[in-house]
């Protein structure tokens, strides 16, 4: 008479492969800083893009007679004070913060990738030189870049735009170049060279897909400071200009009512510490998720 015993997990045998590590979406979803990050993010993409069809009210429309009213059935988050409606505003004011994100970054990361790549494969008096670029252009910060071109072509989004993307092109510039130095010393690339590749051919076949992963993650943390930047901007009058509605100039404007309507303040400055955090948490989910050691050990 046979009996059936329990069957336990065993350890796989020697020599057999290790069980793969869970796939991407899988690792993400269980993942919380990435979660909350990507669903503050989404709701920050779906504000500006909603803005683009309807809005409460016209974040334009003044309504001296109904200025400064509190939260109610027709103002959710009430007005200004000049009537404008608050929620309207803030809908529209993303674009503006998602704009500046969007091209400052894409600024920083394609000259910066562009020249870390070049220091890194060439080394010697290049990598010198554009590195001392890089310090030089440190000394220079995103608002008085601004207020340098400023001073030069006047106020304006655009001036933002570009004074954010220079100040990000050296981080990129050192990023690329710390992590393309480590690949170029694999032994792959000594395989791709021996192959008779040149390098041109080799930071793009290979070094720059290794490194993707890293300038996606520092391309979120950029994103995050260049709200922030053009928040700071706007509330200087340096960045985005009326009629044009900004989180940084809603705050600007309600600093002289703090004690009439403090809401005014309350409500963009949640905006921007939610867009902040979320892209922030973002980052950082993508940082543990894009690496591998860390994928092994999920």
């Amino acid at each position: 008479m046979s009996s059936t015993l329990p069957t336990t997990d065993a350890a796989p045998p020697p020599g057999a492969a290790a069980p793969a590590p869970p796939g991407f979406w899988r690792r993400a979803l269980q993942h919380r800083s990435f979660v909350i990050g990507a669903a503050l993010t989404v709701l920050l993409l779906l504000a500006a893009g909603v803005s683009y069809v309807w809005t409460p009210w016209s974040p334009y429309e003044m309504d001296i007679a109904n200025k400064l009213q509190g939260p109610n059935e027709r103002h959710w988050l009430g007005t200004d004070v000049f009537g404008r409606d608050v929620a309207s505003q803030l809908l529209v004011g993303a674009r503006a913060s998602i704009l500046v994100g969007i091209i400052a970054v894409g600024i920083g990361l394609i000259a910066g990738t562009a020249l870390g790549l070049l220091a890194s494969a060439r080394r010697g008096w290049v990598e010198e030189g554009i590195m001392r670029l890089t310090d030089f252009s440190l000394a220079f910060p995103a608002i008085l870049s601004a207020i340098m071109l400023t001073a030069v072509f006047g106020p304006g989004i655009v001036n933002a735009i570009i004074a954010i993307g220079i100040y990000n092109i050296p981080t990129f510039a050192r990023i690329a170049r710390a992590s393309a130095n480590a690949v170029w010393s694999r032994e792959y690339v000594a395989a791709a060279r021996a192959a008779g590749k040149g390098q041109l051919a080799i930071t793009l076949q290979h070094v720059l897909p290794n490194i993707s992963a890293i300038l996606i993650v520092q391309s979120t943390i950029r994103f995050a400071i260049a709200i922030l930047a053009e928040a700071a901007l706007s509330f200087l009058g340096l960045g985005t200009q009326p009629p044009q509605p900004s989180w940084g100039r809603m705050l600007a404007e309600a600093q002289t009512m703090m004690w009439q309507a403090p809401l005014l303040a309350v409500f963009p400055g949640m905006a921007i510490v939610l867009a902040v955090l979320g892209l922030n948490l973002l980052g950082d989910g993508l940082r543990d998720l894009l690496d591998p050691r860390l994928a092994r050990k999920r």
